[in-house]
């Protein structure tokens, strides 16, 4: 495989690269444009040589949007987890590539985008009834910017069309969750099934579903009041890995009497059901388990969740709004945001206070008012000295 150049104008090249037919031998050229000097274009001649013969050369001039999507996905799945791959597969095959999958790479333009957008939120539900939501199509703005940005950086673009294309604004709905009360109530209705210890978990503690159902009896300091959260279980159609928590480092968080009374009692009676079956809890067990100690699956979990739920009055929410529960509880007893971004996992305290600003204005109120009344008694203090 050779290449050679051919001056069409000052400046202006024409790369041809001479590619032999593997099955019938015979010669075919490929021809690509190229502005710059001499210098710089045998540079270039010499680069697509290479992605040819690396496997990895996108023809510029036939490659489609959606051809692209695949060796972009395959080229992501050594960046992000298993679980975000999968998203992104999903929005960039179900999503994208319904609408602007048979453009041509290099001709996909700002204003065919913004077309996109307006069609997926009026029509763009696969099986019909609608529109996708405004966050559904935000995040496939990112998709899509994030694949283009590679495309430019791969030197299939001279420039990225995402970048010229607003999403469309997304409203944040009203955060579900149950109040002290409810949580009450909730706690009662599970006592009597296995649900009743994740979501000890995830009221008292803020765990997620993945640290919930990851957590193994090594892990918890019964003694100490005190529990590790060194990994969580992500789950990937039937597959389940274990890796770091979501921040990316554990946590230890205090229990509180109530909580160890409860994992105590479950340990005991967990113990006395895998001796039936002919097996010995050990510190490698994990708390939430199947009958015979396996690990319950995240998946599982929430259908365990769902079920259960349904025999309740309680408002239907989902597992992960336990963990809401647990924050709006902290904060709403006067717990310093930064204990309950540690407690909660988060990587900054600036995700806690927006996530929960809701319950800020109560706390507000409740300041002003202790700082009145500090003022107020620093002022009667004063008037009887003088006095």
């Amino acid at each position: 495989m050779k290449g050679h150049l051919k001056e069409r104008s000052p400046g202006h090249w024409a790369i041809v690269i001479d590619i032999p037919d593997p099955q019938t031998g015979r010669r075919r050229r490929k021809w690509h444009s190229f502005k710059g000097s001499k210098r710089e274009a045998q540079i270039e001649s010499a680069r697509l040589i290479a992605a040819i013969q690396g496997g990895t050369y996108l023809e510029p001039s036939k490659t489609t949007l959606a051809q692209f999507f695949d060796r972009w996905l395959d080229h992501m799945r050594s960046q992000i987890s298993p679980k975000s791959h999968a998203r992104y597969s999903e929005l960039a095959r179900k999503n994208i590539v319904p609408l602007l999958g048979p453009v041509v790479l290099t001709k996909v333009k700002p204003a065919a985008i913004s077309s996109a957008y307006a069609e997926a939120l009026t029509v763009g539900r696969r099986k019909g009834g609608g529109g996708l939501s405004p966050q559904t199509v935000t995040h496939m703005h990112r998709i899509l910017k994030q694949a283009l940005s590679q495309a430019v950086k791969w030197e299939l673009l001279t420039r990225n069309p995402a970048d010229a294309v607003d999403p469309p604004k997304t409203a944040r709905g009203l955060m579900s969750t149950y109040d002290l009360d409810q949580t009450a109530e909730l706690i009662e209705a599970m006592r009597p099934t296995r649900m009743l210890v994740p979501t000890l978990l995830a009221v008292l503690c803020g765990m997620r579903r993945g640290e919930v159902a990851a957590l193994r009896w090594k892990n918890v300091n019964l003694a100490a009041a005190q529990l590790a959260i060194v990994e969580s279980a992500e789950q990937v159609g039937s597959k389940v890995r274990y890796k770091s928590p979501k921040s990316g480092r554990g946590r230890t968080l205090a229990l509180s009497a109530s909580l160890v009374d409860g994992l105590r009692a479950h340990r005991l009676r967990q113990a006395e059901e895998l001796l039936k079956v002919g097996i010995r809890l050990s510190d490698e067990t994990f708390v939430v388990a199947q009958t015979d100690g396996s690990p319950l699956q995240p998946d599982t979990l929430t259908q365990d969740w769902v079920r259960k739920l349904a025999n309740t009055s309680l408002p239907r929410v989902r597992f992960h709004d336990l963990r809401h529960a647990h924050a709006t509880h902290l904060l709403s007893s006067g717990v310093h945001p930064k204990v309950a971004s540690e407690r909660l996992g988060h990587s900054k305290i600036g995700i806690t206070l927006d996530l929960y600003s809701h319950v800020l204005p109560g706390m507000e109120a409740d300041a002003a008012e202790r700082v009145d009344a500090a003022l107020q008694a620093a002022i009667k203090r004063r008037s009887k000295e003088i006095g």
